[in-house]
């Protein structure tokens, strides 16, 4: 090639001389010639080149069962190579294109080899993409924060291109650009801060196992209350449910609190967490015939046959007068509530009974007094979790009215 393009420049050159033209102008249209000869012979390369590594990605894609040369053509990576064919060709060539005008030669290579690096890193950078899908693919890597690592290399790809590039324009080598950004570190520091505590969050999050992509996170001062869907360097997005994103800081996962919900995904129930107010006036204590009325409940007929007894117990031991209730011990209908609450809570399908299952009074309040209801749903999906939690409460405060009991509510004319 290198023999044929001297040939037809001294050729045509020769023809043009002959011609009468002056040297300076058949010089040129010497250069205009063989440039459009040499950019023909770049077009068929590249088409060739094209054609055959794409041919070539697309036979291996479906002759293999890995799906990762599928994320390479996908990320264009077979496009990119292509591309260095002719680029080698005009490497090649430049000495015996431009010989005419030697002086253009050293700044032609110049940008063959710029272009050259760009093209090296936009390989690598596909293949990284390429390899970061298809480990996403990979169950043990689903839930893994791969952005942030991926995007550390890629930003160091570019540095060390960006640093081959300055090299090849000035002649010095990258030692010495190395150097002088040592002196100036502390604003290199400045600039990258947030890239920097972005990198050293994300290996603390990812070595602690603080946080992975799907888990259900809450950070109330950054309105975040959702699924994680990508952890990259520099924010974690979060896809709320309302199907809104929240982009968080990556590093204010470390520096702030905020809670994860993966424990609660992964353990055997979802917490059912929530109270009623029972009217104060309508608590007292239960007569027997109160307690042979509420005997007819089925969950609580064993109780209470084993309370009386006990209860009997105590008050003949002391000798209590029974003509007055408060005498002695004597059995409340707020208190035979909260253990109906409890029997009938280990009792339902949906409750898990191997986790803590409690029915707790809280505190009095001016707006009555505060049952609330402890306990594991089995079933952890929300729409379920939230039905199951309803129809626990809608039996309770139905039931309340068997136990003589109120549920506290304002009255219509303060509403």
């Amino acid at each position: 090639m290198a023999i044929f393009l001297i040939r037809l420049h001294k050729l045509f050159y020769d023809f043009l001389i002959d011609a009468e033209i002056s040297s300076f102008y058949a010089a040129i249209l010497n250069l205009i010639v063989v440039s459009l000869i040499i950019f023909s012979i770049i077009a068929i390369l590249n088409y060739i080149s094209t054609n055959v590594i794409s041919n070539f990605f697309k036979k291996l894609s479906e002759s293999t069962q890995n799906n990762f040369d599928d994320f390479l053509i996908e990320n264009k990576t077979h496009k990119y190579v292509s591309k260095l064919v002719p680029v080698v060709f005009v490497y090649i060539v430049l000495p015996y294109w431009l010989f005419s005008f030697e002086f253009t030669i050293e700044y032609a290579y110049l940008i063959v080899e710029t272009y050259l690096v760009f093209l090296i890193i936009s390989i690598l950078i596909s293949v990284l993409k390429a390899l970061k899908s298809y480990l996403k693919t990979l169950e043990n890597f689903k839930d893994k924060p791969l952005e942030s690592f991926f995007q550390v290399i890629i930003i160091a790809l570019w540095f060390i291109g960006i640093l081959n590039i300055f090299s090849i324009w000035t002649g010095n080598e990258i030692t010495t650009f190395l150097a002088a950004m040592g002196a100036l570190s502390a604003v290199i520091l400045l600039i990258f801060k947030d890239t920097i505590l972005g990198l050293v969050a994300s290996i603390q999050l990812t070595s602690n196992d603080l946080i992975r992509i799907g888990d259900w996170i809450t950070m109330k001062q950054y309105g975040a209350d959702g699924d994680v869907v990508e952890i990259n360097l520099n924010s974690v997005k979060v896809q709320n449910f309302d199907k809104t994103i929240t982009t968080i800081p990556t590093y204010k996962l470390i520096a702030d609190s905020f809670r994860n919900w993966r424990g609660m995904s992964e353990s055997d129930g979802r917490r059912i967490k929530r109270s009623f107010s029972v009217k104060g006036s309508s608590v007292k204590f239960l007569s027997k015939d109160d307690l042979n009325q509420l005997k007819k409940i089925e969950l609580i007929k064993d109780y209470i046959e084993k309370k009386e007894i006990e209860l009997q117990k105590h008050n003949s031991e002391n000798a209590s007068d029974l003509s007055v209730l408060v005498n002695g011990r004597n059995i409340t209908n707020l208190g035979l509530f909260r253990n109906y609450i409890e029997i009938y809570l280990d009792q339902a399908k949906n409750i898990n009974s191997n986790m803590t299952v409690m029915c707790r009074q809280l505190s009095p309040t001016p707006t009555g007094i505060p049952l609330e209801i402890y306990a594991f749903s089995k079933n952890k999906e929300w729409k379920n979790y939230e039905h199951i939690m309803s129809d626990i409460f809608d039996h309770l405060l139905a039931s309340l009215s068997n136990f003589q009991l109120d549920l506290f509510e304002y009255p219509t004319s303060l509403k």
